[in-house]
Parts: C-alpha cells; structure tokens; sequence
C-alpha cells in the first residue's frame, strides 16, 4: 500500500512556509502523497470546524508542485458542484502537467448547507450536479474540443489542452461513505475514498461497489481509505473507526486494510476540532511512528 497525508491547510499558525514544511516532512519520511481539503466559502459552521485562514487547494497544490518535488498531490475532497466541471478539469489537469509526481482529483458533494448557499448552488441536488459534473470532467480529459448537454451545464466545442499529463486521464477517488457515494464510486471512480471508516462499513460496502461497477460494466475501483489518527488505548470494536487506538490496532488496522485489496490510505492528524489540534512537531512525531508501524520497523507495544 502506498501511504499519503492530509495537509493541514487552515488555522490559526497556517502560512505559506508552514505548508511547505508539512509537504516536505511528508516527502521526507517517505509518504508518497498529499492531499489538500476544499472550502470556498468559510461560513459560520465550516469556520467551526476548518476555521480560518483557509488556503485553497489547487493554488496551494500549484504553489507545492515548484517546492517539493516527488511528492504527488491530489484532494481530498474537492466539492465537486462548487466549481463549473471545465474549471475543476483544467486546474487538475494544469496541476497534473506542473507536477512530475501527478495529481488524484479526490471528489464528493461537501455538507455545509451554508456554504452551498452562500455559492447559490442548490444543496438539495449536489449528488445529481457531482455525478453530471463528474461525467463532464472526465470528457474534457479526453477530448479537445469537448462538448455536453446535461441538465446543469451545457456547452459545445470547448478547448481543453493542455490535457492531463496521465493518461487516459487523472485518477478520481469519490469519497463519502453513504451507499450514494459508493454507488458514484462504482460508476465514476477510479477509487472509494471513504473517511473514518470501520470494518463493518468495508464489509458491507466493498462487495456492493464490486456488483455495482461490474452492472456498470466498469472495473472495480480501488479502496484508498483516509483515516483520522487518534493514538491511544481504545476497545477494538467494530465501531471503533480504524485509526483510532493502540498502536497494536492501528498496526492490525493496516493489516486489515492491505488485507482487503487497499491500494493507498490517507492519514489525518486533525482530530476534528480546533481546540484539539495539535502543534507540527506532534504532528510529525505521529506520522513518523505511524510510518514506522507501516513499514515494520517498529516492534508490537
């Protein structure tokens, strides 16, 4: 399994050199990517959660792609009905084109109505807008000129070059962890970005995205999980998300994830709340042992 991490782009403390650094201590202990969260609109309830500042994701990922090199970049997620489906596709690609190590487009619908609002984009239709927009993103990828007449978007003979520098096309790993989200996964994705997930949502939900994609006639995508860390003595129970407890679950965790097919796993250091984040050199301090576990260089505790 490849293991990449969650870049930490909001908060009080965050700059441009705190970014860098984060991306750089990524690369350094040997994490072969990074993804950046999405918000535009920083409204009471997201500001609760992500408060700002708040450093958009493709201008810090661009920003990323000429300072750490190696190091491949994506989101997680990008909400997908924020943006029009040709901006999202050409800033993924333009990213894709500027950073040798490539680029993964992480997708969803987002949760605040708030910020939906704000944007004037119905939160009520967001599944129907991701999973027109989807479609139309993966045409421009493919073609130059594309055209496409759904029901939010329609256009005819529009350019898209330069197109992305993987072909087919970038990788999109739908993530959200209802049966919509896997349903899109299935039918859209080239990955299952679930977050916080236990073992008893993996044991339902991979073999319905498998009967799912083959209807589709598509392959099935891969699992690429992101797990919030949570180090500590915790009950191993099938509630329990994975990443949360001992490092001896957290080493069975992985375990159970490689054990299941899992191609990549995202860690998150944010606990969730402002009040409760730590300070960067906690951060790395957890990523590094948590690598350690990963790479079996660290003996059971």
């Amino acid at each position: 399994m490849r293991y990449g991490v969650n870049l930490l782009n909001f908060g009080s403390g965050t700059t441009p050199d705190s970014l860098v650094r984060q991306a750089t201590d990524a690369r350094d202990l040997g994490f072969a990517f990074a993804m950046i969260s999405d918000h535009i609109a920083v409204t009471p309830d997201v500001h609760a959660v992500y408060p700002a500042p708040f450093y958009d994701q493709f201008v810090l990922a661009a920003h990323l792609a000429g300072r750490v090199p190696g190091l491949r970049l994506g989101t997680t997620i990008t909400v997908i009905p924020y943006r029009h489906p040709l901006q999202t596709a050409r800033l993924a690609a333009n990213i894709d084109r500027l950073n040798e190590a490539g680029f993964i487009l992480g997708a969803g619908v987002g949760w605040s109505a708030a910020e939906y609002e704000v944007l004037g984009v119905p939160f009520r239709e967001r599944g129907a807008i991701t999973d027109e927009y989807l479609t139309a993103i993966r045409a421009a990828w493919r073609e130059d000129p594309t055209s496409f007449h759904g029901t939010y978007v329609s256009y005819d003979d529009v350019r898209t070059a330069p197109a992305p520098a993987t072909r087919p096309g970038l990788p999109v790993w739908v993530g959200g962890n209802s049966p919509a989200a896997q349903r899109r996964a299935a039918r859209l994705g080239e990955a299952w970005h679930p977050f916080m997930p236990t073992r008893d949502l993996l044991g339902a939900a991979l073999p319905r995205i498998a009967a799912e994609a083959e209807a589709a006639g598509r392959p099935v995508p891969d699992l690429a999980p992101r797990l919030q860390l949570r180090i500590g003595e915790r009950p191993d129970t099938a509630e329990r998300p994975l990443g949360h407890g001992s490092v001896d679950q957290i080493r069975g965790d992985l375990e159970t994830l490689a054990g299941l097919g899992a191609t990549d796993v995202l860690l998150d250091t944010y606990p969730g709340t402002p009040e409760e984040r730590a300070d960067a050199d906690e951060d790395r301090r957890v990523l590094e042992l948590v690598m350690s576990v990963a790479q079996g260089t660290i003996g059971t505790s």
